[in-house]
């Protein structure tokens, strides 16, 4: 089953670092968020990815065109053109990363749309290029495969940013304040899908096609989307804020969605 990421958004809320790289790019502890993603499947052994392109594209297919020197230091003899000593050895992931380049403007159904032919499998996940989570990914699967519905969506109920009061009742009274509440019984979407192939019909390849509108919305009035609930980590990269707290995570030894071992 191949994975698709979503890589071609522009990141208005993350400019700061945005301005020259697309959003999967920005990096936490060294690496892409993209890369932690990548890890996060590789781990359940999901190794074939169709990377969705757009927004300075280019920067995403250098990183992987020059993956052992973008990670490895290395020497440059400039009288000998082509000689480049590497010092240090690296696991190479066994991945295989294919990259399509979906239009500037494409919103996320036309890219997803113009990358069927890329898509070989009966069934694909997709995500976006800017979350991260410690879902274990072989139980969503297992789960998409039990109900038989087009879509899956995974649910999360993450912890709200703002402190939640609750007051005694018909008093204006504060009878508990929680720091970071959950949101409840409210779930959003947490961006990590399974998809049969019949989706693509819902789809079109114009540029305002967007995913999380028409094509969904009709997939579940269809009565073909069913939901894995997620109560665990999830956490995504939408602000400057959000890669700082990432960041703090991480420096912490906190990285819940670190799923796998180091090599």
């Amino acid at each position: 089953m191949q994975v698709v990421i979503l890589c071609g958004g522009m990141g208005f809320r993350l400019r700061e670092e945005t301005e020259t790289r697309p959003k999967p790019m920005v990096e936490i502890a060294g690496q892409p968020i993209l890369w932690h993603i990548m890890k996060g499947y590789a781990h359940y052994g999901y190794r074939d990815f169709v990377l969705l392109l757009g927004y300075k594209g280019e920067v995403i297919k250098n990183y992987f065109l020059n993956y052992r020197a973008m990670n490895l230091p290395f020497t440059v003899d400039l009288a000998r053109p082509g000689k480049i000593q590497f010092h240090g050895t690296l696991n190479q992931e066994p991945w295989k990363v294919t990259m399509v380049d979906t239009g500037v403007k494409a919103m996320t159904g036309a890219r997803l749309k113009r990358a069927q032919p890329y898509i070989r499998a009966p069934e694909f996940m997709l995500t976006y290029g800017d979350g991260v989570t410690d879902l274990k990914i072989d139980e969503l699967v297992k789960f998409h495969k039990t109900h038989g519905k087009i879509g899956t969506v995974t649910g999360v109920s993450p912890i709200s940013r703002f402190g939640e009061l609750r007051l005694k009742k018909n008093s204006p009274i504060v009878q508990s304040f929680d720091e970071k509440p959950m949101l409840g019984a409210s779930w959003i979407n947490g961006g990590f899908f399974v998809f049969k192939q019949k989706f693509f019909q819902y789809l079109s390849d114009l540029d305002e096609c967007t995913l999380e509108g028409e094509p969904l919305e009709r997939l579940a009035k269809d009565g073909q989307m069913a939901m894995h609930q997620h109560r665990g980590f999830w956490q995504c990269m939408d602000t400057y804020r959000d890669k700082v707290h990432l960041e703090t995570l991480w420096n912490e030894g906190n990285a819940r969605w670190k799923t796998w071992k180091d090599n």
